[in-house]
């Protein structure tokens, strides 16, 4: 197989987190890896073979990166897709399909596919400008969403009211239906070039109340194990019609009357499978590059109870980043922490994470808990 000769050449667009603990995959197989960030001090120069510093967005530059390369993946979904589609014509494999990235990074797109595709969603309406919004007649509460460029709750708002309304950019964008839910959940599904797909248990995610960011990730999600089964064949449904090489991380709300409704997808690894590091027989990282690679996938299964806490700057803090009490969290058994190598910290910046494993849920909850209340992301400046 090519991919474990010397002269296989695996790009990765962005160099963020994802694309770090990508590397580490990678590394234990000795994949030779080119990394492209705008950033020069990106999580992951120091660990691929090759890094490029250049603009995602722009198309020479992506066009450029390609060359040479044998297979071209992401980390993040901003990224100039005609680019793709011309590398993918040249003869470089890229997965996800550009097909499935340019449907899936406009939300508007996203959410009419899955109206064709009869994948259960929330109503919605598309505006192509603020303008075209602020003459039509809403209903509050309503959620507004940028069609593009959104990213760890940014360019989602909750409006309650029309006031709300002045405060939006003028982007194109979509209102949502504000679903009544009592759970949100994620399923990670993994599809190889033949079309052979697997799933990961449901897991639950508890949500930062103003940040619209998620807090903890709990595998297996508290649920009956129909509505799981259920969750499971409406990610896979998503996927098969995507036709999606690789991941996909399928978000999705459980409303008051145990509906599943598709909020949205990331068709890369994603923070609702980084508790698999430590608690799957496969973590999602090397069952990307499985997926993608064309290799058997993975055993999906847990070991353990899973908990991932997110480490996010705390607020009133930004600069030179500072771990604080770090040394007490590492002094509990079963939890791991990852940190992700940005030098500066700000409110709410992803900053690393950590992974609870444990055979018991309670001592599992008790133990994320304690790390939450600990383990502060400050700065020293």
């Amino acid at each position: 197989m090519q991919y474990f000769s010397s002269s296989f050449r695996l790009g990765i667009l962005g160099g963020g987190q994802l694309g770090k603990m990508l590397l580490y995959e990678t590394r234990k197989w000795d994949v030779n890896t080119k990394v492209l960030d705008p950033s020069a001090d990106a999580p992951c120069r120091i660990s691929c073979n090759e890094f490029v510093q250049g603009d995602l967005l722009d198309y020479q530059t992506v066009v450029d990166f390609g060359q040479g390369l044998d297979l071209l993946t992401i980390e993040i979904e901003n990224v100039n897709i005609e680019a793709l589609k011309t590398l993918k014509n040249q003869g470089v494999k890229v997965f996800p399909e550009p097909e499935a990235l340019e449907i899936i990074r406009n939300k508007s797109k996203q959410k009419d596919f899955y109206l064709e595709k009869g994948i259960p969603t929330a109503a919605h309406q598309n505006f192509s400008s603020k303008d075209a919004l602020l003459e039509t007649q809403l209903s509050f509460p309503c959620v507004w969403k940028s069609a593009e460029f959104g990213y760890d709750g940014k360019g989602v708002s909750v409006l309650h009211s029309a006031e709300d309304l002045k405060a939006l950019p003028g982007t194109p964008c979509l209102i949502e239906e504000k679903v009544a839910f009592k759970k949100e959940l994620a399923v990670i599904v993994a599809r190889n070039e033949r079309g052979e797909m697997t799933t990961y248990p449901v897991v639950g995610m508890d949500f930062h109340p103003t940040a619209n960011q998620v807090e903890y990730v709990v595998c297996p999600a508290v649920i009956d194990p129909k509505i799981a089964d259920e969750a499971r064949q409406i990610a896979v449904k998503v996927a098969e019609n995507l036709q999606i090489t690789g991941l996909l991380a399928v978000e999705l709300f459980l409303d008051q009357n145990d509906r599943i409704l598709v909020n949205e997808v990331a068709p890369r690894p994603h923070n609702s499978g980084h508790y698999s590091i430590e608690a799957s027989y496969t973590n999602q990282f090397e069952q990307h590059l499985r997926a993608i690679l064309g290799l058997p996938l993975g055993n999906t299964d847990s070991k353990a109870i899973g908990i991932m806490v997110n480490l996010v700057g705390a607020e009133g803090y930004e600069g030179p980043v500072l771990y604080e009490n770090i040394e007490q969290v590492m002094k509990l058994e079963g939890v791991t922490v990852h940190i992700y190598g940005k030098s500066q910290t700000r409110p709410f910046r992803k900053m690393g994470h950590v992974t609870v494993v444990d055979q018991a849920r309670e001592s599992a909850y008790e133990k994320a808990k304690k790390v939450k209340e600990t383990l502060i992301v400050k700065s020293n400046g």
